[in-house]
């Protein structure tokens, strides 16, 4: 007797976004009880191998139960941006249509989202000596110099990338330097490099003070669960500082806690206090940056009230797929 194949599926992709702590694992964890699915995740943190703890990243069971994809590919040191997100994650959603599963794209990096929706340009050619080079040497300068070279060499782009940290500014400032044309300007005259995927876009939302809530009592478990651990092994390693992945949020803090320049508790405040201006700049992309279909969801609401607003969404862009 023959058993019948999973069929295709077709349809259009889930997005799950929203600040920080807003509940996107839960939401993902109860859409799993109601069909097959499989995650991808969309942080640009958690593609760091060995940055677990300080980064929240789903732990090992819930992985066996759900698969997920978007974890552990890079060491620390090494850079990942969101124009490979969109080629790699384009890559695992028709692995997972064809295993008949629902793609849903997780996670809070607005980049990574808009490298999927809305693709890049096609890339210019860069020397990858002088590339290596520039790299190393970028690597090596302090963030005022990064905004220095970025504000004078891309005027159009500068906030943008200065606010997305020193691994953007010096994306920003290698394009410019190898290619003699601005990034901002290969956005514009470039074609896309794909065309963007179908989705459904659903934002989870909280008021503020519950946001700082939550990241108050993430830091707490973080520590809990040994952060100071995690960054004393990065760096015995021989991560620094400057490395990409350890730019992140309470990784900076916690090996200033390490070399003795702070306490822990003022390490865990610097922590909430930058985690919190995070999820504001967050709130901040999602209201000018996400496609006119996105909805909005109250995410103090039971997860189960969260799912079926999920679905929904999910069907009514199925069904303007095929009209």
């Amino acid at each position: 007797m023959s058993v019948a194949a999973t069929p295709r599926y077709e349809g259009p992709i889930l997005v799950l976004t929203g600040p920080t702590t807003s509940g996107k694992t839960d939401l993902s964890i109860e859409l799993s009880r109601r069909r097959p699915i499989e995650i991808i995740s969309m942080d640009s943190r958690q593609v760091y191998v060995g940055m677990d703890i300080g980064t929240d990243k789903v732990r090992a069971e819930r992985r066996a139960a759900i698969p997920h994809h978007g974890l552990d590919l890079v060491r620390p040191d090494q850079r990942y941006s969101a124009g490979q997100f969109g080629r790699d994650a384009r890559r695992w959603i028709e692995g997972i249509r064809a295993r008949g599963a629902l793609p849903v794209v997780a996670g809070g990096t607005g980049f990574f989202l808009k490298s999927l929706l809305s693709p890049i340009f096609i890339e210019p050619e860069l020397d990858p000596d002088r590339r290596e080079r520039l790299r190393s040497w970028l690597g090596g300068q302090v963030r005022e110099t990064l905004e220095h070279f970025t504000r004078a060499l891309d005027p159009a782009r500068a906030e943008m990338a200065v606010q997305g940290g020193p691994q953007r500014m010096a994306r920003t400032i290698e394009v410019a330097l190898l290619t003699g044309v601005p990034l901002s300007r290969w956005h514009e005259v470039s074609p896309p490099e794909a065309p963007g995927v179908s989705a459904a876009v659903v934002v989870l939302d909280l008021p503020r003070e519950e946001i700082d809530r939550r990241i108050v009592k993430r830091i707490d478990r973080m520590v809990e669960r040994g952060l100071e651990q995690e960054v004393r092994a990065l760096l015995e390693a021989g991560y620094g500082e400057d490395a990409p992945g350890m730019s992140g949020t309470g990784y900076r803090e916690m090996a200033r806690y390490l070399r003795g320049e702070v306490t822990l508790q003022e390490a865990k405040d610097d922590i909430s206090t930058n985690t919190r201006r995070y999820a504001r700049r967050q709130r901040t992309w999602f209201r000018h940056q996400l496609p006119g279909h996105a909805i909005t969801v109250d995410a103090t609401q039971p997860v189960e009230q969260q799912a079926e607003r999920a679905l929904h969404a999910l069907h009514v862009r199925a069904l303007e797929g095929s009209e």
